[in-house]
């Protein structure tokens, strides 16, 4: 019993403990982002011609993405499994996805079990293994899938450009970019191609599929393509600027990853480091770290350890984590 209580307060602490430094992490990268976005501006802004007018409609732009993302952060509502399953890409029911998190919560708690842990314990493995570790797998997955979706995404932009620069509908420049791309993009674009063939308007058909992949880009993509069914508007220019901010992002993306790689290859080591010393005592002298898996107190002080590994990992994630 006494063991439980010491449990609970721990994990309390430790959740009060991390909340905080991940509140002050997260304003301290958004300040240090943001110092970073301000000093790239005006670095362009110098270098160019204030007589260009396309290079002027960039910043705009890119003003009115991060506008876009910060709404989508204030007005999301938690999606429903479904909608996640569509956003992953995979082919299965709601069914298979609650009885995937069965057999996850029977095998976790399987080893828990194997283990001897406290009941306390045991709760919360069956916990985790049922409602934790298949939505970390999904939303890995949708991450996976966005990643790639945004690698292909500017160079189906330019295409698309190309073809109505050469006199071709928007459709028929979504059925090409659809045949061309693989993966994600030429799914999602074949998506509405077909979405349209059986009498869906373009512009809901284009919605429907910024709502499988809730990406900024992709609802500004939706936007220009309603504004031009309804205007006709020059669509070309859109996703040319378009493309080329994307391509600004990830460019300064992939800078910000080379100067944090140091960072992270430092975690890496802090992080493995412990799990290679437990692994080289256990095969030098197995009786006296033996004692963390036999005796209850050696028990409690391994899971205390590791919560206190897990909770560093994940501090040194979000200090070296950074989204552009």
């Amino acid at each position: 019993m006494l063991t439980v209580i010491l449990s609970i307060v721990i994990f309390l602490i430790f959740g009060v403990v991390f909340s905080i430094i991940i509140l002050n992490s997260q304003s301290e990268k958004r300040k240090r982002l943001m110092r970073v976005v301000k000093g790239s501006s005006s670095r362009n802004a110098s270098s160019q011609s204030s007589s260009n007018l396309q290079n002027n409609k960039k910043p705009n732009l890119a003003k009115k993405l991060n506008e876009a993302e910060n709404e989508a952060k204030k007005e999301k509502k938690s999606d429903t499994i479904k909608e996640k399953i569509q956003q992953s890409g995979m082919e299965i029911s709601v069914n298979q996805f609650w009885l995937a998190s069965v057999v996850s919560c029977l095998v976790v708690a399987g080893l828990a079990k194997m283990m001897g842990v406290s009941p306390f314990l045991m709760i919360m493995s069956v916990i985790i293994g049922f409602f934790g570790v298949p939505r970390v797998v999904l939303n890995f997955k949708i991450g996976r899938r966005q990643k790639k979706f945004m690698e292909d995404f500017p160079d189906a932009l330019d295409s698309m450009m190309r073809l109505l620069k050469a006199g071709m509908p928007v459709s028929e420049a979504i059925k090409m970019v659809a045949r061309e791309f693989e993966g994600p993009m030429g799914e999602e674009m074949g998506r509405i191609f077909d979405q349209q063939k059986i009498g869906i308007p373009l512009p809901e058909a284009v919605l429907n599929a910024a709502k499988r992949m809730p990406l900024a880009e992709m609802q500004m993509f939706a936007t220009a393509i309603a504004i031009q069914t309804q205007t006709g508007s020059s669509l070309s220019e859109v996703l040319q600027n378009l493309s080329a901010v994307i391509r600004s992002r990830f460019k300064l993306a992939r800078k910000v990853k080379a100067l944090s790689s140091e960072a992270k290859a430092s975690a890496m080591i802090i992080g493995a480091l412990p799990c290679v010393v437990a692994g080289g005592m256990y095969f030098i002298n197995r009786e006296y770290i033996e004692v963390l898996f036999t005796d209850p107190t050696g028990k409690f002080l391994l899971g205390c350890a590791i919560g206190w590994m897990f909770c560093g990992v994940l501090v040194m994630r979000q200090m070296i984590n950074f989204k552009v």
